[in-house]
């Protein structure tokens, strides 16, 4: 590492003395609310609680170190957690470990190979339907903790959130959610208060994880196995990590190294498979309650993980009695500060297909609760739209000569697979005349379709009689055409066929 990039990485875990006090506790705030989440995940997966919780400290101490989004949380996910319940049920948590260890490689591949890249192609309402789904989720995720509860939990998740909201008019020097799960525990300890706690979520374990090799046989039968499950715990790893990337980009107002978020996403999942925790992600969750709670740097990801280590082995029996309700509050406000309300307002102002791409990918998620879904779904829809905008783009224009024999056919936009056969129609190849002029000098051959049109469209003149000459292609357009056309080739009729 050169002297650069050393300064840089330095000034991503530490500014100055003030900034370095609200990432540790920010952090501090960001391993309370890991807690249940992990037990949850684990329960989710059907695994003892502690692969859940050892995944979280892992990830996030290992991605704090080697990530490349300063400031964001990465720990066990929902979203890994649902994709790996069929793994563990035929073959048993070993392969899990497995599996996790080949989903970090896979990563680290993707980093290498610059998948990151294809972030470029996701639009601003896919990241706005993503960013609303997961608000959505979030808040649903909560509702358990709601229902078949006494009065005490509602009124305790009330005033949860009047701290957090009012507590900022007083002082930013302590985060409000700390403050608020810090009072909120005190009045239910020596209250009295009979309401769900931590402690109810799972028993929390006593030791710290140690290195381990995966119990399972070194074969191509167990690669058989865990592959399938590497490759889509990896995937959508990835996009949920670039997408929450960006998201954070977007909230601090600073660049991040997509590239290196994918190795380090990697390196982590690698190193958790031995400590026996399960695959992770970053979570926009923890990741916005760390922003909101003025964590900025990698200090504030290295505490979070270290913090929630020294939580369930060091005061495990004082965090089982942390009220739920107070880590309810904490999430509703991460919903509510998550949800994008001027996507609401603006659905009458912006162009309606990106409402529409919006919308889909909000439903989608919060249908099938899984984010890489709603994000295809979301991408896939822009693509079309894309391409049905672009299509509508291509012009053609004609004039025949004042001698009636030579037609002039003047073509401007984007000929590609969607604009083909508005690019054929624009021809009569019934007209009588002894030469067709076809000027592209306003248009662009994109694909091999457009290629194969105007193959079809010269041969059809040619049959009909008519001579055609083809002016003005670029030289992109040019190379395309000398490369894949047949109609200046010998036996031009029966490659069209095929092409």
């Amino acid at each position: 590492m050169n002297t650069a990039a050393f300064s840089r990485y330095r000034a991503e875990w530490f500014r100055d003395t003030g900034t370095a006090r609200r990432d540790v506790l920010a952090g501090i705030v960001v391993a309370l609310a890991l807690i249940p989440e992990a037990i949850g995940f684990s329960v989710i997966a059907g695994v003892d609680p502690k692969v859940g919780l050892y995944a979280s400290f892992s990830i996030a101490v290992i991605t704090a170190l080697v990530g490349g989004r300063p400031g964001m949380i990465s720990a066990a996910t929902a979203a890994i957690a649902v994709l790996v319940l069929p793994l563990i049920r035929d073959h048993g948590v070993e392969y899990l470990f497995a599996a996790t260890i080949l989903m970090g490689v896979i990563q680290i591949a993707a980093g290498f190979l610059r998948l990151d890249l294809l972030m470029q192609y996701v639009s601003r309402s896919v990241v706005t339907g993503f960013v609303n789904a997961l608000a959505i989720l979030i808040f649903i995720a909560q509702l358990p903790q709601l229902t078949n509860v006494t009065w005490v939990t509602y009124a305790m998740v009330a005033g949860g959130l009047a701290i957090i909201y009012l507590f900022p008019r007083l002082t930013r020097a302590v985060p409000s959610p700390l403050v608020a799960i810090v009072i909120l525990t005190i009045a239910s300890i020596y209250g009295g208060l009979k309401v769900n706690t931590v402690g109810d979520m799972g028993q929390l374990p006593s030791s710290v994880p140690f290195f381990f090799i995966p119990d399972v046989p070194l074969t191509f039968e167990t690669l058989r196995i865990i592959l399938p499950f590497s490759l889509t715990m990896a995937m959508v790893g990835l996009l949920e990590s670039m997408m929450t990337a960006q998201i954070v980009d977007d909230l601090t107002d600073t660049p991040s190294n997509k590239q290196q978020e994918c190795k380090g996403q990697g390196i982590a999942n690698f190193a958790t498979g031995f400590l026996g925790g399960m695959g992770g992600c970053a979570m926009i969750g923890q990741s916005v309650i760390n922003v909101k709670s003025g964590g900025s740097t990698r200090l504030s990801t290295m505490v979070a993980g270290c913090f929630l280590l020294f939580l369930i082995v060091v005061l495990g029996p004082l965090v089982s009695r942390i009220p739920m309700p107070s880590l309810v509050a904490v999430m509703i406000m991460v919903s509510i500060g998550t949800f994008s309300w001027g996507s609401i307002r603006n659905l009458r102002s912006h162009p309606w297909q990106s409402s529409v791409v919006m919308l889909v990918t909000v439903v989608v998620v919060v249908w099938t609760h899984d984010l890489a879904q709603g994000v295809l779904a979301g991408v896939i829809l822009s693509g079309l739209f894309f391409a049905s905008k672009v299509k509508r783009l291509f012009t053609v224009e004609s004039a025949l000569s004042a001698d009636g024999g030579i037609r002039t056919y003047w073509m401007a936009g984007q000929v590609f697979f969607a604009s083909t056969e508005r690019f054929a129609d624009a021809f009569d190849f019934k007209e009588v005349g002894d030469r067709v002029v076809i000027d592209v000098s306003a248009a662009h051959f994109w694909d091999i379709s457009a290629v194969g049109s105007l193959d079809k469209a010269i041969l059809k003149f040619r049959r009909e009689g008519t001579a055609v000459e083809v002016i003005g292609l670029n030289a992109a357009s040019a190379t395309m055409v000398d490369r894949f056309a047949v109609h200046d080739k010998p036996g031009a009729d029966a490659q069209l066929a095929g092409h």
